[in-house]
């Protein structure tokens, strides 16, 4: 197994594992958005700097939108928290997420092929594939085993998005590290970057995937 994936394991088991505070504690899990939206909010300020050098009203422009999304996705998501069928949406929301991820990198090593685009050169359009694939065979086995209250249609029809979207990001932020000309938005975490190199793909993922699903159910 090559450090990359054991570090995509590790860091999607211990994102899962510390959101199980929810469970816990609301308060808890309020704090915890709180100290990961900070980081992520200074990461990104430090990227922006480095992107619009000297043209302050760049940065400040990019560093409040990227705030105020941040603290609309935090707020969602503590919302969320308060009702048990919510909390569950969320984690398998987030299972899919981990799913996208990993299953990007493994179908990329083994069959690696094509770059998928030239921002991001590991990845490929093989891992791709096999990102969306994970992600819609891990939502529907939750589904059918776990959680047979959601339609297996509907789950499939938000993995797909949420893996679309998680992509995306990733490519997104891949793209400002250039511009930054970074490896990763910070080393506050040891083996694994920054926050937002942890949190990228899913800061579009699920917003994506649940308004996608959403717009897509309300029109047919």
């Amino acid at each position: 197994m090559s450090n990359e994936l054991k570090k995509r394991i590790i860091t999607s088991f211990l994102l899962i594992l510390s959101l199980l505070v929810i469970y816990i504690s609301t308060t808890l899990f309020l704090y915890f958005l709180i100290i990961v939206s900070l980081g992520a909010f200074i990461e990104f300020s430090l990227l922006s700097k480095a992107i619009f050098v000297k043209n302050y009203y760049k940065q400040f422009f990019s560093n409040i939108c990227f705030l105020l999304y941040v603290l609309f996705f935090s707020f969602i998501f503590y919302l969320s928290s308060i009702n048990t069928d919510t909390k569950i949406f969320i984690f398998l929301c987030l299972l899919i997420c981990a799913a996208s991820d990993i299953g990007g990198l493994i179908i990329g090593k083994v069959f690696k092929g094509p770059k998928l685009t030239k921002i991001s050169p590991n990845k490929t359009v093989s891992g791709s594939l096999g990102s969306f694939v994970f992600s819609i065979v891990t939502a529907i086995t939750l589904t059918f085993y776990l959680l047979p209250i959601y339609s297996i249609s509907k789950v499939s029809t938000l993995a797909f998005f949420i893996s679309l979207g998680c992509q995306v990001g990733d490519i997104f932020f891949s793209f400002l590290k250039r511009k930054a000309k970074v490896k990763n938005t910070s080393n506050i975490l040891p083996g694994h970057g920054g926050i937002l190199d942890r949190i990228d793909g899913i800061l579009l993922g699920i917003p994506f995937g649940m308004i996608s699903t959403s717009l897509i159910y309300s029109i047919s």
